[in-house]
């Protein structure tokens, strides 16, 4: 049995591709999560999924931080983008990223099912407006790219609820864990970005943003707590 991973937080979207992933693979078992958390706990539920739709807009998901993460963490599950974003520039960056496709929300259920199909098969595929040219990633994009790619799915998981302006005792209640617990993970991220607070962690964050300015890092610290 194929299992096939969806991550996006608009229902009417997330049906819409579920249903092209059971035209692609009819048999396929299709698991859906809304939020980036929700979606760490089903790749570690199914460790051999074959391939995960991933929207670039929702909890959790700072601009490219959770592509980028999942890339580096788990490089043998095929990542198809979905947003809506129209712009080839940004279709560009999520393949630089380590995308095996990108889908614009605009597209039709036809050209859904034929990425999955293409990116099965090994391949990559864009919509044919938005074929052409290339892009590169800024070095400190590149930079904070592998750095977040480096984090554990846990430390990624405070580093998102940190860039969303939660303190600590919220992490550790979201989390179910001990404040002691964030702390400790808060330490070993700041020493995988190379930052020394909690702003600038955000701002390692900031540097994934789709559109540079979007990503605003939140007012005061808490690195003592």
């Amino acid at each position: 049995m194929t299992d096939i991973l969806i991550a996006d937080d608009h229902p009417l979207f997330r049906d819409a591709l579920q249903r092209a992933v059971l035209v692609a693979l009819p048999q396929a078992r299709v698991h859906n999560a809304d939020s980036v958390h929700t979606l760490l706990g089903l790749i570690e539920q199914f460790p051999d999924a074959e391939l995960l739709l991933l929207d670039l807009h929702m909890p959790g998901a700072r601009g490219y931080s959770a592509l980028a993460h999942i890339r580096g963490q788990y490089p043998g599950l095929p990542t198809i983008v979905v947003s809506g974003h129209e712009e080839a520039q940004v279709a560009r960056r999520a393949l630089a990223h380590g995308a095996s496709a990108y889908i614009p929300k605009s597209s039709s259920g036809e050209s859904i099912v034929t990425a999955i199909r293409v990116v099965l098969d090994g391949d990559i595929w864009l919509p044919p407006q938005l074929v052409g040219g290339s892009a590169e990633l800024k070095p400190d994009e590149a930079d904070a790219a592998a750095r977040i790619a480096a984090l554990t799915p846990q430390q990624f998981r405070v580093l998102t609820m940190i860039a969303e302006g939660l303190l600590n005792k919220q992490i550790a209640w979201e989390l179910g864990v001990s404040e002691a617990t964030v702390k400790a993970h808060m330490t070993a991220i700041m020493r995988k970005l190379g930052v020394n607070n909690r702003t600038q962690v955000a701002l390692a964050a900031s540097q994934l943003a789709v559109e540079p300015g979007t990503m605003q890092p939140m007012s005061g610290d808490e690195d003592g707590e």
